[in-house]
């Protein structure tokens, strides 16, 4: 059996974050969707519970943060080409979401970052095999095999 990973994420709309996670191309379970939470279908093993605050804290002793002024936490996905992540950045801010900041090139890896309409925040990322398998350092230095400046 694999292991399937949930994140449960605060909403102050459901609906406005079902339509925002069906933009970018999710699909809503509703076998385990009602008025308090919404099953978001990443693949078949990634899933986000999106819970309406209120219901988020029976869950827990803690409060809940405001993900507008403070950061729990930020789930990035890989795309197959930097093109892809552009495409789902697009869809996610005409969708109601913000770019927080703006795309970082790394060399080995071209990544953005998109808040949902909550304040979500959510990483979309590029990198190509070689630089996964060698690490940054090496893909890099079979980029520039002289230590031009690039």
């Amino acid at each position: 059996m694999s292991t399937q990973v949930f994140v449960n994420l605060p909403t102050t709309d459901l609906e406005r974050s079902k339509a925002f996670y069906t933009a970018l191309g999710c699909q809503i379970n509703p076998l385990f969707t009602d008025e308090n939470a919404a099953c978001v279908v990443w693949s078949e093993d990634i899933f986000f519970m999106v819970l309406t605050r209120e219901y988020l804290a029976t869950f827990t002793d803690k409060p809940i943060i405001d993900p507008r002024q403070s950061l729990q936490t930020s789930v990035s996905f890989s795309r197959d080409s930097r093109e892809a992540v552009d495409e789902i950045l697009a869809r996610g801010l005409a969708a109601g979401g913000t770019e927080p900041r703006p795309p970082q090139d790394l060399g080995f890896m071209y990544s953005r970052d998109l808040d949902d309409p909550d304040g979500n925040a959510l990483g979309f990322l590029f990198m190509p095999p070689q630089a996964a398998q060698e690490g940054p350092d090496a893909f890099l230095a079979d980029q520039n095999p002289q230590g031009d400046p690039a």
